[in-house]
């Protein structure tokens, strides 16, 4: 008999205490989970709308130092395959209240998928600086714009 790789022939399970996260631990695990969840929700949605449900999409929480400063997300994605992934903010990372920091995940999703709809016309084209700037403008702008409509509803 087994209990979590434990057998009765020998082995110690780790005590309560050692296995057991703080609160604040399990707080940020549950926001970390719940943030996730909501993105991978939206995704799918956003996916439809956008009609990229030919692409594998997933979402992954990241902390902030696993993204580039001042930002709250990326993308990923291999043309060749259609498959991509969307890294967001972890909540721990957030300064926002729970239902302002959800409505910015979904604009993360909302704008990274528009950068996916938008690769194959921009991926021959020169990169620059001041394009990438430009280019920020003009998917925050649409992000914004189809979540206003949404929101509307």
């Amino acid at each position: 008999m087994s209990v979590r790789g434990w057998s009765r022939r020998g082995g110690n399970l780790p005590s309560y205490a050692q296995s057991t996260p703080t609160p604040g631990e399990t707080l940020a695990h549950e926001r970390s989970v719940l943030a996730e969840s909501f993105a991978s929700a939206r995704l799918w949605v956003w996916q439809k709308r956008l009609d990229l449900q030919g692409w594998d999409v997933s979402v992954v929480v990241s902390r902030a130092d696993g993204l580039k400063p001042k930002t709250v997300g990326n993308i990923h994605w291999d043309r060749d395959k259609k498959t991509a992934s969307i890294r967001i903010l972890d909540p721990a990372d957030y300064q926002l209240p729970l239902a302002a920091m959800l409505q910015d995940i979904e604009f993360t999703v909302v704008h990274e998928l528009i950068h996916l709809e938008m690769a194959p016309i921009l991926s021959d084209l020169p990169r620059t600086d001041a394009n990438r700037l430009e280019e920020e403008h003009a998917v925050n702008q649409m992000a914004e714009a189809l979540l206003q409509l949404d929101r509307v509803r």
